[in-house]
């Protein structure tokens, strides 16, 4: 139900904690006593974990998330007043093109750089994705034109800045198909199968708090994997659970995975 001062157990978290989920928390409210969409800025996974631990708190609303293409790891929040009301995602995407075509030996390192040296904030950016020569970058629409209008430099390369159209096959990450028997659909197995590591790492990964699945921080690592999930690893990288394909005779599970690259 909605509250004016509910923000979802606020006392158990750190200060930067506190911050965001009172602003979660009034976006949800604005959407409740106004009855249209709104709309947070891009979300780092950590971040859209707090959310989701805010969700029973903000039941008064329907929340979710969008980064504007299916597999976007930064996402921005989403409120809305009722299941179903329609609403359009305030980004843009823009797509960058170096004057000597050498986009491809640019690293997502060097166009954040440039991007940030520009004065802007880390929260009005989504996802950058490299890609046939090209780099696009998700941004909220308010600060599209600034992009546009100045970042003419990646590194050493003059580039140009336009708007893109929509999400299309560029936004779909490159992977790698992976499969491999698991002893079960627990959450360490299928992380040492997708990087190739032993089950202590992948235990280690978890219980050093790395792992995300869905945005969502898993701490455990008997948290059983369902199809369609996806897992992501700080400092790894991150891969789609496709499907469990069959069951070996021994118990085994042959399961389907998308590697990001």
């Amino acid at each position: 139900m909605y509250s004016e001062t509910n923000h979802g157990g606020l006392a158990n978290k750190n200060k930067e904690e506190q911050i965001l989920a009172g602003r979660l928390s009034d976006l949800a409210d604005a959407c409740y006593k106004r009855n249209i969409p709104v709309f947070s800025s891009f979300l780092n996974l950590n971040e859209q974990n707090i959310l989701y631990n805010m969700k029973k708190s903000l039941s008064y609303v329907c929340v979710s998330t969008d980064g504007g293409f299916e597999y976007a790891e930064r996402r921005i929040a989403v409120f809305l007043p009722y299941e179903g009301c329609e609403y359009t995602l305030p980004i843009e995407i823009l797509k960058i093109e170096s004057d000597k075509r050498f986009v491809d030996s640019l690293s997502h390192r060097d166009f954040l750089g440039a991007l940030m040296n520009l004065g802007i904030e880390r929260s009005l950016l989504g996802d950058i994705i490299i890609s046939d020569g090209a780099a696009y970058v998700i941004c909220l629409d308010k600060i599209a034109d600034f992009i546009a209008d100045n970042l003419t430099r990646v590194k050493n390369d003059y580039v140009s800045c336009k708007r893109y159209c929509t999400p299309d096959e560029n936004f779909i990450p490159s992977y790698k198909e992976v499969i491999g028997s698991v002893a079960s659909l627990r959450l360490d197995a299928v992380i040492s199968l997708a990087f190739n590591e032993s089950r202590s790492h992948s235990v280690k990964y978890i219980e050093e708090g790395l792992v995300f699945v869905n945005g969502r921080l898993i701490t455990t690592n008997a948290y059983n994997l369902k199809e369609g999930e996806i897992i992501s690893v700080r400092g790894r990288g991150r891969f789609k659970y496709i499907c469990t394909r069959s069951e070996t005779k021994k118990g085994r599970y042959m399961v389907v995975l998308n590697l990001y690259v």
